[in-house]
């Protein structure tokens, strides 16, 4: 099966704006996550809970060294905010759903959407990730602002890279959890894939410890890795660990891993689909 979109059109035969459709599906993915209010309350308690938590475990590392790996004590309690704002918008913890729409057969609905396929995923978990941020990111933030105090980007200069840093690690994210996904066109028990892969960028991408604090060889071999540009150059770039055009660099790798990782995913679901069956054909 192939996925060749037609131009969308509205009542009376006007094309739409190739950005109308994309633009339509997050919004309609941003505003599903208002739609269970009590859970986000409930998970931003769980957060915040286990976010008190890393605190102190990284506060008793530092002891009363003033910096640790070139990381103050007010960078590690910013860095704990930040992966704990994350943990959703990100799906750091994993995401199956497009495993399961592959699995139910439901993945022929979607090659029948005037949208590529790839593309109307990313919109979709676009406004997914901006909704979870809102209702999760930004409480976390605050939270972490009134107990402790967080470290924020300098200046003008410094939001636009951390913003450019956490739209690049958006798309980093997603194309390796869809490529994981893409594991559904050849296992009927893909999740087992999805395990394996979420562990590996949890470890990775600096949610479970800054990698500045890891041995030096295993930050070398992690370099290599597309994971670090999921989170931990926000985590930087963030807090001034990396600035002006070392910043710049980074992000330049963020988008480097980026274009690679649409090019493998691409190419990944583009062979998924042509040996995809749904009810026999």
């Amino acid at each position: 099966m192939t996925n060749a979109p037609a131009p969308a059109r509205v009542r009376g035969g006007a094309l739409l704006s190739p950005l109308a459709l994309p633009w339509a599906v997050a919004r309609l993915g941003f505003r599903r996550q208002f739609a269970y209010p009590q859970a986000a309350l409930w998970g931003l308690i769980t957060n915040t809970f286990f976010g008190v938590l890393r605190v102190a475990v990284l506060l008793a590392l530092f002891g009363t060294r003033p910096q640790v790996a070139g990381y103050t004590a007010q960078d590690a309690i910013t860095y704990t905010g930040l992966t704990q704002a994350f943990i959703m918008a990100l799906s750091l913890f994993g995401w199956t759903d497009f495993m399961r729409t592959v699995h139910r057969g439901e993945v022929a609905a979607d090659l029948l959407r005037p949208l590529n396929l790839l593309g109307f995923w990313a919109a979709q978990d676009a406004g997914r990730a901006a909704g979870q941020f809102v209702l999760r990111g930004l409480p976390m933030l605050l939270l972490f602002e009134v107990l402790w105090g967080l470290v924020w980007p300098a200046g003008a200069l410094g939001w636009l890279q951390t913003t450019l840093s956490v739209l690049l690690a958006w798309a980093c994210g997603f194309l390796f959890r869809f490529l994981v996904n893409c594991a559904a066109f050849w296992s009927p028990d893909a999740a087992g894939f999805g395990r394996f892969g979420w562990a590996v960028l949890g470890l990775g991408c600096g949610f479970l410890m800054p990698l500045a604090f890891f041995p030096d060889g295993v930050q070398a071999w992690l370099s290599w890795t597309p994971f670090p540009a999921m989170l931990n150059t926000v985590v930087e770039v963030w807090v001034g660990v990396q600035r002006g055009a070392a910043a710049w660099a980074a992000l330049g790798v963020q988008a480097a891993w980026a274009l690679g990782l649409l090019a493998v995913t691409a190419l990944t679901l583009h062979r998924g689909l042509r040996r995809l069956e749904v009810a026999g054909g």
